[in-house]
């Protein structure tokens, strides 16, 4: 199974999540502040973190960008909070998903097997790179250049781009996304939004004006072939 980090100030919680995680296979590893489970991504490795964001001595938010300065690990929010504006920041500052208090440990490990799965997949070796216009998609290398330049493209960026370079043309539902991305077809559609906001600014586009991602109203986005400028247009 999976080697786990969990970063919980909360005794009851840390204790029941080590217990639990580790009757289901799980090696589990537990650390109540944020620099003690900071010091355990470094030396541990993990496969995954779920990581409390209400921690003593560094705001939960901080520590996400923190490990990720170091290591690309799944990052599964736990908290309490479970309002948009903070599933936005966790996400926009690194988590990979996001579990809201009170939760059942089937869910968690639920998540967990599907993030495992996620990461399985994107280390596979698969066919040549997807090129759509002068954008190309390496999924082995997790790779993605436009005009000859590499784009910085957080994981869930990348995973979504990769969705939608699978089907070139076709308009993909943003529930498709969610149940290919996210694994969560229930999940919120807003996810997917902030997602491709993110997506358009590094591919130099925006949802007024497209290049690659076209939106279609009520119905999904799909990515195409940019029209080629003529010369001297």
């Amino acid at each position: 199974m999976s080697s786990l980090l969990v970063i919980e100030d909360d005794h009851p919680l840390r204790t029941a999540l080590e217990r639990g995680l580790g009757d289901r296979g799980h090696v589990v590893h537990t650390s109540d502040t944020a620099m003690g489970g900071f010091q355990q991504v470094l030396a541990r490795r993990p496969d995954i973190v779920l990581l409390d964001l209400g921690l003593p001595d560094v705001d939960g938010l901080t520590l996400i960008g923190m490990i990720r300065t170091a290591s690309q690990v799944p990052i599964i929010v736990i908290t309490a909070t479970g309002d948009d504006p903070t599933m936005i920041r966790s996400l926009d500052a690194g988590a990979d998903d996001y579990v809201v208090k009170p939760f059942t440990l089937d869910h968690v490990s639920a998540r967990i097997r599907a993030l495992v799965r996620r990461t399985r997949r994107t280390r596979r070796v698969e066919k040549e790179p997807i090129r759509v216009g002068d954008l190309v998609i390496d999924e082995p290398s997790r790779t993605v250049t436009l005009d000859g330049r590499p784009l910085s493209l957080a994981r869930r960026e990348f995973d979504l781009l990769f969705a939608l370079a699978q089907r070139p043309g076709v308009v993909v539902s943003k529930r498709d996304l969610l149940a290919d991305v996210w694994e969560q077809p229930d999940g919120s559609e807003r996810t997917v939004d902030v997602h491709l906001s993110w997506l358009r600014r590094k591919l130099g586009e925006t949802a007024a004006d497209p290049r690659y991602l076209h939106s279609v109203r009520g119905v999904g986005v799909r990515l195409v072939h940019p029209p080629r400028l003529e010369a001297g247009a």
